[in-house]
């Protein structure tokens, strides 16, 4: 695979998770994530009754795009996604890898208790999609 291209998802925390609807056509959502480059792997905090979500329960085939400041690069990579489980508990394995993926993306939380608790309460679960391939445009 091309690290350029793969670089591009190290760079960044936003860009567009792309499922496929019931019909075949594409459904894509704008979505903070984190990337781990030693593991190829994409994850995304979601919730249980999305449609992103339900889409990658019937079929866990799944795109994800990002791009420069300038739009001229681009990356889309491609994989099947692996959910975890709805997050049931406050201190459940579900809210630890939740939390990991929020310090991620935007450092420490002020309450971890009450993050803990919106975890459950929003019935969150974490969408892991590993990098199998990738195509675009790297940066110059």
């Amino acid at each position: 695979m091309d690290e350029e291209l793969l670089a591009l998802l190290a760079g960044h925390k936003l860009g567009v998770l792309v499922t496929l609807k019931r019909d075949g056509r594409p459904q894509l959502s704008n979505v903070n994530y984190t990337y781990d480059s030693a593991r190829r792997l994409i994850r995304i905090s979601v919730t249980a009754d999305r449609a992103k979500t339900r889409n990658l329960l019937r079929d866990p085939r799944a795109s994800f795009h990002v791009r420069s400041e300038d739009g001229w690069a681009w990356t889309v990579a491609e994989g099947d996604a692996e959910l975890t489980p709805v997050a049931a508990d406050p201190q459940d394995e579900t809210v630890e890898e939740l939390i990991d993926v929020f310090r991620a993306i935007q450092g420490e939380h002020p309450d971890w208790d009450e993050y803990r608790a919106a975890m459950v309460a929003d019935r969150r679960l974490v969408v892991r999609l590993g990098v199998q391939h990738a195509y675009g445009q790297p940066q110059r």
